[in-house]
């Protein structure tokens, strides 16, 4: 059985932030907030790779690469929140999402799970971003539906 594209890429998106999480934070890096925002780099690698891909193999209708696009990012995100989630309990629990907090986005003290959730929506919402700008840069490659 040939596991598609999207999944594959979806899986490297979580490797990838996976690894670079665990290599800042083992170099002492993970307080600077703005190395964490470099996880995009992992996301849009991985979609353009699913929308190339696609485009060489033929598949040129507008919706359907999307909704890859959008799938390819999706499984990335949704992994590595999955991954954090364990990672956070393994770690400490609360105590260990009240270090990430203090250096990130979230006020007060949040729990693991609206941690999680916050993150979850976030990359939700940059992956529709990324999905979308992707589109618009292959735009002259789609034919109509």
């Amino acid at each position: 059985m040939k596991v598609k594209k999207e999944i594959k890429n979806g899986y490297f998106i979580f490797i990838s932030i996976g690894t670079y999480f665990l290599l800042m934070e083992f170099l002492g890096l993970s307080n600077l907030f703005y190395l964490r925002l470099l996880n995009i780099l992992f996301i849009i690698y991985a979609v353009n790779d699913t929308l190339k891909s696609r485009i060489a193999h033929g598949k040129k209708n507008f919706v359907p690469n999307a909704i890859a696009a959008l799938v390819t990012s999706l499984v990335g995100v949704t992994l590595s929140i999955l991954g954090l989630l364990i990672y956070s309990y393994i770690r400490g629990g609360d105590k260990y999402i009240n270090s990430l907090s203090e250096t990130f986005l979230f006020g007060g003290h949040p729990s693991i799970n609206m941690y999680c959730l916050t993150l979850f929506f976030e990359g939700m919402a940059s992956s529709v971003i990324v999905t979308l700008l992707f589109m618009l840069y292959y735009n002259d490659k789609f034919v109509a539906d």
